[in-house]
């Protein structure tokens, strides 16, 4: 590696699997010190001790926004200055447009867009003082197009990009850089995460599952092959390395040319 994250001081939510676990295993190649957070404790801290010394585990639930802001300052308090904030984490929506009910939208908002506006505000107050920073959204293609997620995900994640442009507005006087990145085809555990018997799955059956996965969304991509969490983790380098200091406001496509094929509406 070359070290384009060289002394970088990192926090990435969902940092316990899939895109977020990959990212910080790049970052921490690339010379970063990364602070990996996630609900599960076990999983985090055994990510962690692989990582080595460039890497540490906090426990935070990101639906708890005090939890996100002892994240903040557990970062800060440990390393001294916080340069890249990469709002990672999140998961299924629940409900669709004729089903959903208030708890529905409360735990899909909470997850998917509180956790990235609790995020950047503060992360935001650091990166001032430093005047300097980076702040990295997850979206998804959901945001544009139909048939890519669920009702309440879809919703939620064309706020994530838009907020993110105007952050991006806004913070950019203090020498803040806002973007978001818009996965899509990218197999990961979240498109099974919501299922009741996701957490008795075994290594191989998460395996096998994963395997199947890939195949299938390879056939819905225009170059024929599934992208992969390490896809969406180079993007994530570029944008919160020095190459990418001139990028602030942007969504960055990460999907195979999945959002360029046509597509049939959904049938009644």
């Amino acid at each position: 590696m070359s070290g384009r994250m060289e002394g970088k001081i990192t926090v990435i939510t969902g940092g316990t699997s899939g895109i977020g676990e990959v990212t910080a295993e790049v970052f921490v190649a690339e010379g970063a010190k990364v602070v990996l957070a996630g609900r599960s404790k076990d999983k985090g801290e055994s990510i962690a001790r692989r990582l080595g010394d460039n890497a540490v585990f906090r426990a935070t639930d990101v639906m708890n926004e005090q939890e996100i802001k002892s994240l903040i300052d557990f970062t800060v308090d440990r390393f001294g200055r916080l340069d890249c904030m990469f709002n990672n984490a999140g998961g299924p929506s629940r409900g669709t447009l004729e089903t959903v009910t208030k708890d529905d939208f409360d735990y899909s908002m909470h997850l998917l867009l509180g956790s990235v506006i609790f995020g950047m505000k503060y992360a935001a107050p650091v990166m001032k003082q430093q005047k300097s920073g980076c702040i990295l959204n997850t979206s998804s293609i959901a945001a544009i197009r139909s048939n890519q997620g669920g009702y309440l995900y879809c919703a939620a994640k064309a706020a994530v990009t838009h907020i993110t442009k105007i952050a991006g507005v806004e913070l950019g006087p203090f020498g803040i850089r806002v973007n978001s990145i818009s996965p899509g085809a990218v197999a990961t555990p979240i498109f099974w995460a919501g299922s009741p018997k996701a957490k008795n799955l075994s290594s191989e059956e998460a395996a096998q599952k994963l395997d199947k996965l890939t195949q299938n969304l390879a056939h819905a991509t225009a170059l024929k092959q599934a992208g992969l969490p390490r896809d969406v983790a180079m993007a994530a380098l570029y944008l919160a390395s020095d190459e990418g200091s001139y990028m602030t406001c942007q969504d960055i496509v990460v999907d195979g040319g999945r959002t360029s094929l046509f597509h049939e509406p959904p049938r009644a």
